[in-house]
């Protein structure tokens, strides 16, 4: 691989010579500008402003433009001779755990390799203390007109740097995280790490960029004069209100028939356009059913407590006449009518006990006779 950058590596007192790589490449489709009506290609013709002429890129250097309109020089000379021990060195400044890197703050990628047989030994050396420390080099590095900060770690048996922004480079978040109060549940948490859970892991070396292959053969067909045009594709229309618990739960289902895993409860792929209903409530609901009809039951059933029930009920009313009779209640026809209820209370109460003491005598009767019966036999 072609190197972009020679310089060398300072770790305190020992210098190691590299050379800088670049790590990364794009495989984006480019395209050109044309004139529409003709296919013509359009090209930027880079022009003095001051004469009008075009301008080839060998006279063409650096200028700043201040703040009236001016323009400062600035040549490659001026440049080199600033006092930067960076300029052609990558400084180490300090080693600090990888997880104390913002993802935020990484930029571009590029390999050190080590320039020349002497910087072998001290190349490994850093390479080996990175290992075995578990932590990652912060330096500062000249690049492309700019000093620039930067994270070294080790990838398989190579150093690696990564070009870090700075800090008052990143900016903060304000605005963004959604300004209504919203609750989560615990339900709605559990069906997310189930989803999880169930999309699993996935090989990177596996994924593909669909969109640049689907441009590829479009470019084939087209150029090849056997291009269709595809049916437009129907994107869905934003602000749809759904239902989160069942959206949920059907992406659970999908993704375990995608993966080939049946559903709990025996339920299959064709389940997942089934209405989804709370399992919770209808287990209450369930449940309350149940206990309403379980405490109603035992009232309906046997005879002795249904005689019981009618005594008690006449007891009742005989006290609910007792207390609506006349004021005077110490007069002679309050008396009476007094007597004539508990006359008839204790009446029906010796009719129920005479009913239980002859069912009782006759089941008795039952039981004493069936021995002698097997005897006889």
């Amino acid at each position: 691989m072609r190197s972009i950058w020679n310089g060398a590596i300072s770790f305190g007192l020992v210098s190691i010579p590299i050379k800088l790589v670049n790590a990364t490449e794009s495989h984006s489709i480019s395209f050109r500008q044309i004139h529409v009506s003709d296919g013509g290609r359009v090209r930027y013709r880079k022009v003095c402003e001051l004469d009008g002429e075009e301008v080839p890129s060998a006279e063409i250097g650096k200028g700043y433009e201040e703040a009236d309109g001016s323009i400062v020089p600035i040549t490659d000379e001026d440049l080199a001779q600033l006092p930067l021990a960076t300029a052609k060195t990558i400084e180490i400044m300090s080693f600090v755990p990888a997880e104390e890197i913002d993802p935020l703050q990484m930029d571009a990628a590029y390999y050190l390799a080590a320039n020349g047989a002497t910087a072998a030994k001290p190349y490994t050396l850093l390479r080996e203390a990175l290992k075995r420390s578990r932590k990652v080099a912060i330096a500062k590095y000249a690049l492309r007109g700019r000093e620039r900060l930067g994270m070294l770690r080790v990838v398989d048996d190579v150093i690696a740097m990564h070009g870090l922004l700075w800090p008052d480079e990143i900016r903060a978040p304000e605005g963004v995280a959604p300004e209504v109060t919203v609750s989560v549940r615990e339900a709605e948490l559990d069906l997310a790490d189930a989803l999880m859970a169930t999309l699993g892991e996935v090989e990177l070396a596996s994924l593909r960029d669909d969109y640049r292959e689907a441009v590829e053969a479009l470019i084939v067909a087209k150029s090849a004069g056997a291009f269709e045009p595809a049916e437009a594709v129907v994107e869905p229309s934003g602000g749809q209100v759904i239902d989160l618990m069942a959206a949920l739960e059907k992406s659970v289902r999908a993704a375990k028939a995608s993966r080939g895993e049946a559903d709990e409860g025996g339920e299959g792929a064709g389940a997942a356009e089934a209405e989804v209903t709370p399992i919770r409530r209808k287990a209450r609901a369930e449940a309350g059913t149940r206990a309403g009809t379980g405490a109603a039951a035992p009232k309906a059933v046997g005879g002795k407590k249904s005689t019981a029930a009618s005594a008690k009920k006449t007891a009742a009313s005989a006290a609910t006449k007792k207390k609506t009779t006349t004021a005077g209640g110490k007069s002679a026809t309050g008396k009476s009518t007094s007597r004539t209820t508990k006359t008839a209370a204790k009446s029906t109460a010796k009719t129920a006990a005479a009913k239980k003491t002859g069912s009782g005598a006759a089941a008795s009767a039952k039981r004493t006779a069936a021995p002698r019966k097997r005897t006889s036999a």
